[in-house]
């Protein structure tokens, strides 16, 4: 791809409109919506693309299983939350392709298998996520695709992956542990992901407190990766717009995208469940939530939503 130069002014109004399709869906936790100018680094991504008259490729990791807390989710494999999920990204592009006639393109990169042996999901339930995932976005959904440790390292063992990819990417866990004394997005980030390994934990033999002590320390781990498989995709995709299932800031390099209503920042369809409203827009919940709300759904005899009474 070409190096960016001073963008004309058909680039520049071409460039900010694509960022505009995004930003009524940032997820952040910015106080107040941003104007499209604070968004430097996706901009001059997005010129990039706009200029080689080449479609906008955009990475999103996540994706990765359905929680192991069934008090969550449905079962473990995708469901109506994906399904809604894919399509929301699909439509996105077909906006994009309106302002942009060579279109654009996201790649779910699915990191299940980056995170397993740290969530207590076994790979073979990761496996079917995924290829369920991919069946979900082929033929109709055009606009996707699946990328995941099998398009890096091949047949490898899951345990070989994990291991390459943390060798090679992941920052030493003393960097991280001084990053979080000092960087209060890192901090609370941090603190995220701790709570969702301890409500993603069923069947725990030992006490609470125990139990919040291991997450904490799986939390360090989960963070390495996630850099990791980040830098990963990076080395892969060098010059896509990187989006995030995470809060973001504007300004930051990533650009975090909502993928549905949810009560927070923070759920995902592989946190939760989809409900379906009476007055028919669709939110997230904790499977628990959405049954006592709710008359479970079936799709092709297998659980998929819950609609509410």
């Amino acid at each position: 791809m070409p190096p960016t130069t001073a963008p004309d002014a058909r680039l520049t109004s071409v460039s900010s409109a694509i960022l505009a399709t995004l930003l009524p869906y940032h997820r952040t936790s910015d106080p107040a919506p941003a104007p499209v100018g604070a968004f430097g680094h996706q901009l001059r991504r997005i010129a990039a693309f706009v200029r080689a008259e080449a479609p906008v490729v955009f990475t999103l990791p996540g994706f990765p299983c359905k929680s192991p807390n069934p008090a969550k989710v449905l079962g473990h494999l995708p469901d109506q939350g994906e399904r809604l999920s894919l399509r929301f990204l699909h439509s996105l592009c077909a906006q994009i392709e309106r302002i942009h006639p060579p279109g654009a393109h996201v790649i779910i990169c699915s990191d299940g298998h980056i995170f397993g042996d740290l969530i207590g999901v076994p790979d073979d339930r990761i496996d079917a996520y995924a290829d369920e995932l991919r069946r979900l976005t082929r033929p109709d959904l055009s606009h996707l695709s699946v990328f995941d440790l099998r398009d890096v390292l091949g047949d490898l063992s899951h345990d070989a992956k994990r291991a390459h990819v943390h060798e090679r990417y992941a920052p030493p866990l003393q960097t991280l542990r001084a990053e979080l004394r000092t960087d209060a997005a890192a901090l609370a980030l941090y603190r995220g992901i701790t709570r969702f390994l301890v409500e993603d934990t069923a069947d725990w033999p030992g006490t609470r407190s125990a139990l919040q002590r291991a997450c904490r320390e799986r939390a360090y781990g989960v963070i390495q990766r996630s850099r990791a498989w980040g830098a990963l995709i990076a080395e892969h995709h060098p010059h896509a717009v990187r989006l995030s299932i995470h809060p973001q800031p504007a300004g930051a390099p990533k650009f975090g995208i909502r993928l549905l209503d949810t009560p927070d920042a923070w759920t995902t369809p592989w946190h939760a469940t989809a409900l379906h409203r009476r007055d028919g827009t669709w939110t997230l919940v904790p499977r628990h939530e959405a049954a006592r709300r709710g008359r479970l759904v079936l799709r092709d005899g297998t659980p998929s939503h819950f609609e509410e009474r």
